[in-house]
């Protein structure tokens, strides 16, 4: 099936699923995918074999924090607030090496043109117990980290690390940060290479439930593919009615849930 890749470094505004009317940022290239996951379900498409992000022709802090001003300029004068600033783009944002710092620039002009809009990451966690990118994400309002599964081969299944994973890991540095964090779960059905993946069955439920309670998030995003994926048809969405099941589990361990169908 299509995919898409954006091809700004801003993007929208959107109507976002989750997040209400977003504006959004690529820290990435326009013309590929650039990310330490490959996940089967990516909208963005399959990454490259072969990154180096030194290699890769990134948009400069500077030019970032001038399309941003220039944005946010533009929609103040045509009272045209957003919901959110959103980094998300082709991959992995935690990536460019100068994220720390565009997440201090980018608050700085939410503060300037809309002190009301949320700054947000979405991210794939694999970065966070490096401390500087711990500290930025710590910074937004929105610190919104991926967990599929709290199994190892299902993750390796679906989000086909480049980097060595261990969800114990992840699930410990989700932990350190003490609540200040959102946790994003896509689920699906279907078929990879043969192999029938579900990780909605009540093995992987009761795993990641306990994994929630370790984490303590201040609320979890629950969601299912709602655009082409790379893989095409052999991967399905999650019904409703499921999402919402699974939601009512989330609920009844205290925490906050929000399903997007």
């Amino acid at each position: 099936m299509a995919t898409f890749l954006f091809d700004k470094i801003i993007f929208g505004p959107v109507k976002s699923r989750r997040l209400g009317v977003s504006l959004g940022i690529n820290l990435l290239p326009t013309n590929r995918k650039v990310c330490n996951f490959n996940c089967i379900y990516c909208e963005c498409g399959w990454t490259s074999e072969k990154i180096n992000i030194r290699n890769e022709p990134l948009p400069s802090r500077k030019e970032v924090y001038d399309a941003l001003d220039k944005k946010l300029s533009e929609m103040k004068a045509a009272a045209q607030p957003p919901d959110v600033i959103t980094y998300a783009g082709n991959g992995e944002p935690t990536l460019h090496p100068e994220f720390p710092g565009i997440i201090d620039d980018s608050i700085e002009l939410r503060d300037k043109y809309f002190p009301d809009a949320k700054i947000a990451v979405l991210s794939n966690s694999t970065s966070i117990a490096r401390p500087e990118i711990r500290k930025a994400l710590l910074k937004v309002d929105k610190n919104i980290l991926k967990l599929d599964s709290a199994f190892d081969l299902t993750v390796k299944i679906h989000n086909q690390p480049r980097v060595n994973v261990k969800v114990r890991d992840l699930i410990k540095n989700l932990s350190g940060l003490k609540g200040s964090v959102i946790i994003q779960t896509l689920f699906l059905r279907g078929t990879y290479n043969g192999r029938v993946i579900d990780n909605t069955t009540p093995e992987e439920l009761s795993a990641w439930l306990m994994a929630l309670e370790q984490i303590r998030p201040s609320e979890v995003m629950i969601y299912t593919i709602h655009r082409d994926t790379p893989e095409g048809s052999d991967l399905h969405k999650v019904p409703p009615e499921d999402l919402k099941r699974i939601a009512a589990m989330v609920n009844n361990l205290g925490i906050k849930t929000r399903v997007s169908c």
